[in-house]
């Protein structure tokens, strides 16, 4: 998974806390955790093609969340940025080399088996978890955060 997905929770995470009457533009979230503002752009954009965030434009436009916390999944970050192909693809490796011979085609490949069950399951985790669970949480452990990150991005 590529860093983009980290980046992609952490700025939903801190347009949930600016709040939605403030759009906060895509280099001053790069600039807050010292991305690159291109990539950090780039990242915004799926989000906006998968409706979690959506953007306005002009003076004082930028990014904002689309849903509320509640209704943003992980997963929905997760899919909007890396797709929703599976991680694994199984090439059919053990029908190569000198043991091709002891494979019957049509038996499932228990390595594949594995990887989509343990896919299956890391999806249907990160489908249980909302930005609002993960705020939540922040809120609990360090209240200083949310108070932080306003202050931050009403500034210059």
């Amino acid at each position: 998974m590529n860093e983009g997905v980290e980046w992609g929770v952490h700025s939903c995470l801190n347009l949930a806390w600016v709040g939605a009457e403030s759009a906060v533009s895509s280099a001053r979230l790069a600039e807050y955790y010292g991305l690159p503002p291109g990539y950090m752009n780039k990242q915004l954009q799926a989000l906006a093609r998968a409706g979690i965030v959506y953007s306005t434009p002009g003076p004082g436009g930028g990014f904002r969340l689309a849903r509320a916390p509640a209704e943003i999944t992980v997963m929905d970050v997760v899919a909007a940025i890396e797709g929703r192909e599976p991680a694994f693809r199984c090439a059919e490796i053990r029908q190569r080399g000198p043991g091709a011979d002891d494979v019957a085609p049509v038996d499932p490949c228990q390595v594949d088996q594995v990887m989509r069950r343990a896919e299956l399951a890391w999806r249907a985790e990160l489908a249980r978890r909302t930005l609002a669970d993960i705020k939540a949480a922040v809120e609990a452990s360090s209240p200083e955060v949310p108070v932080r990150t306003r202050r931050w991005f009403a500034g210059p």
